[in-house]
C-alpha cells in the first residue's frame, strides 16, 4: 500500500505530469490560438479526464492485482464475460509500446541537459540549434546511450518496490519538479512579455478555434492524465480502502492542469521575448526554446534548469508505464521484484531500438507499407499511431464502460467514495453517457 493519500497523489500526478504537459501542451495551445483552446481543454478535463480516472483507479483498487488479473477477477465477480481480461492486456501492451519510444525521447532531455550545461546554446541561432538536434537524431549510438541511461534510472527506482522505490522517488522528484517550474515561471514574470503570455493563455478568442482544435483539446485532455494504459489501475491497486477515489482523482487532475498552465506561462514569455512563434509545433522545446535560452541573461542556468525539469517529468511518467508489466511478472511468474523490473526493462529497451533506428538508419524503412494508413510510417510512427489513436482511446472507453455498465453498482458506489446521492448520480450519468460519447468522437476522428 501507499503510505498515505498524499503519496498516491504525488505518484499519480507524476504519472500524469510528463512530456505531454511540458512539451506537448504549450505547442498545441500555440497552434490552436491560446485562450479559447484552454477553455475547451478545461471542459474536457472535467467531462473526460476526471470520470475516466475515477473509473480506472476504482477498478484497480477493487481488484488489488495487476491490470490483467484485476480485469479477469472483476469480470468473474461481476458475472461479466472473461473477455474483459483483454482490456488489461491491451493497457499493459500500450504502456509497454509507449515507454519503448518515450524512453528515447526522455533520453533527448538527458542529452540536452549536457548541451545546456556546457553553454552550447549561448548566442546560438536556429542553424546551430538545428545542427545540435540533427546530430543527435542522426547518431544511433548517441540515441542508444541516452535511451539506455534513461531506462536504467526507471528500472533502478522500480526495482526497490512501492514504498522504498517508487514512493521515495516521487516524494523527491515531484516537489523538485514543482520548484523548478516555479523558478522558470518566476523568471518569465520578470520579462516584459509575461502579460502578453497571460493574455494569450487566458483571454479566449473563439474565432481562432477550429473544429480540429476542439478535437485536439478532447484528445489531449484524455492523454495528459495517463488514462487508458492501465497505469492508474496499477497505482490504484495500492490505494488504501479508506481514501476517496473521487476526491483524489479530482486533486490529481487539477494539479496536472495547473502544471500544464504553468509550463505555458514559463515558455510563452520566452518565445514572445525572442520573436519566436508559439505555434512552432513539436520543435518548440528542442529547437525553438534553446534559441531563446541562448539570447537571455543567465541562459545557460535556465536552460539546464528547464531540461532537468523535462527529464523529471519524463521519469515520473515512465515509472508508471513499466509498473503494470512488473506487477504481472511478479504475480503470474512468481518472479521477485528486482528480477521482474530488470526483465521488463530489457524488453522495453530492446523494442526501443526500433525507435532509435527510425530516426537514422531505418528512416526510409516503412515495415507496414502494404497497409494504407501505415504506408509512410517508420517503426516510431507506427507505435505512436497505434497507441495514441487506437489503444489508449479504446482502453479509456472500455474502462469507463465497464465501470458504469458492468461493475456491481454497490461496489462501484463504495469505491468512488461520493457520499451525496445527487452528486454520485450526476457523476455516474457522465460516466455512462457523456465520457464514452466524447472518447468515441476522438477515436473516430483520429481514424478518419
Amino acid at each position: 500500500m501507499w503510505s498515505s493519500r498524499l503519496a498516491f497523489i504525488l505518484a499519480a500526478t507524476g504519472s500524469a505530469v510528463g512530456l505531454g504537459n511540458i512539451w506537448k501542451f504549450p505547442y498545441i495551445t500555440g497552434e490552436n490560438g491560446g485562450g479559447a483552446f484552454v477553455v475547451v481543454y478545461l471542459l474536457c478535463i472535467a467531462m473526460i479526464g476526471i470520470p475516466i480516472m475515477i473509473a480506472e483507479v476504482s477498478l484497480g483498487r477493487r481488484g488489488r492485482l495487476s491490470p490483467i488479473n484485476t480485469m479477469k477477477q472483476l469480470a468473474r465477480a461481476d458475472g461479466a464475460s472473461q473477455n474483459w481480461k483483454y482490456l488489461g492486456w491491451m493497457g499493459v501492451i500500450a504502456a509497454f509500446l509507449i515507454l519503448s519510444f518515450y524512453s528515447v525521447i526522455g533520453g533527448w532531455s538527458l542529452s540536452y541537459i549536457g548541451h545546456a550545461f556546457s553553454g552550447e546554446f549561448e548566442g546560438a541561432g536556429s542553424d546551430k540549434i538545428g545542427a545540435i538536434f540533427g546530430a543527435m537524431l542522426s547518431s544511433p549510438e548517441t540515441l542508444m546511450i541516452w535511451h539506455s541511461v534513461f531506462l536504467l534510472i526507471v528500472v533502478a527506482i522500480l526495482s526497490q518496490g512501492i514504498r522504498s522505490g517508487l514512493e521515495k522517488a516521487v516524494n523527491v522528484l515531484m516537489p523538485m519538479l514543482f520548484l523548478l517550474l516555479l523558478v522558470m515561471v518566476g523568471y518569465a514574470m520578470s520579462t516584459s512579455q509575461f502579460s502578453q503570455a497571460v493574455d494569450f493563455l487566458f483571454t479566449p478568442d473563439f474565432s481562432k478555434l477550429t473544429t480540429e482544435g476542439i478535437l485536439s483539446a478532447l484528445g489531449h485532455a484524455f492523454f495528459t492524465l495517463s488514462l487508458g494504459s492501465c497505469a492508474m489501475m496499477a497505482y490504484g491497486s495500492f490505494l488504501p480502502s479508506q481514501v476517496s477515489v473521487a476526491r483524489t482523482a479530482i486533486t490529481v487532475s487539477v494539479i496536472d492542469t495547473v502544471v500544464a498552465l504553468l509550463a505555458g506561462l514559463a515558455i510563452f514569455p520566452l518565445a514572445f521575448a525572442n520573436g519566436l512563434e508559439p505555434s512552432a509545433g513539436p520543435g518548440l522545446i528542442f529547437q525553438t526554446l534553446p534559441i531563446a535560452f541562448g539570447q537571455m541573461p543567465a541562459g545557460t542556468f535556465f536552460a539546464t534548469l528547464f531540461f532537468s525539469l523535462l527529464l523529471i517529468a519524463a521519469i515520473t511518467s515512465a515509472i508508471s508505464m513499466l509498473e503494470p508489466l512488473i506487477e504481472w511478472l511478479e504475480e503470474q511468474r512468481g518472479i521477485n521484484r528486482k528480477v521482474a523490473a530488470l526483465i521488463a526493462g530489457v524488453l522495453v529497451w530492446s523494442v526501443g531500438l526500433l525507435t532509435v533506428f527510425s530516426f537514422n538508419n531505418w528512416a526510409d524503412l516503412h515495415p507496414l507499407s502494404f497497409v494504407p494508413v501505415f504506408a509512410e510510417k517508420t517503426f516510431f510512427d507506427i507505435f505512436d499511431y497505434l497507441t495514441a489513436n487506437i489503444m489508449l482511446p479504446l482502453g479509456g472507453l472500455f474502462i469507463v464502460v465497464y465501470f458504469a455498465w458492468f461493475m456491481n453498482p454497490d461496489a462501484a458506489r463504495h469505491e468512488v467514495g461520493i457520499k451525496s446521492d445527487n452528486v454520485y448520480r450526476l457523476t455516474h450519468f457522465v460516466m455512462r453517457y457523456v465520457s464514452p460519447a466524447l472518447v468515441l468522437i476522438v477515436f473516430l476522428y483520429n481514424l478518419l
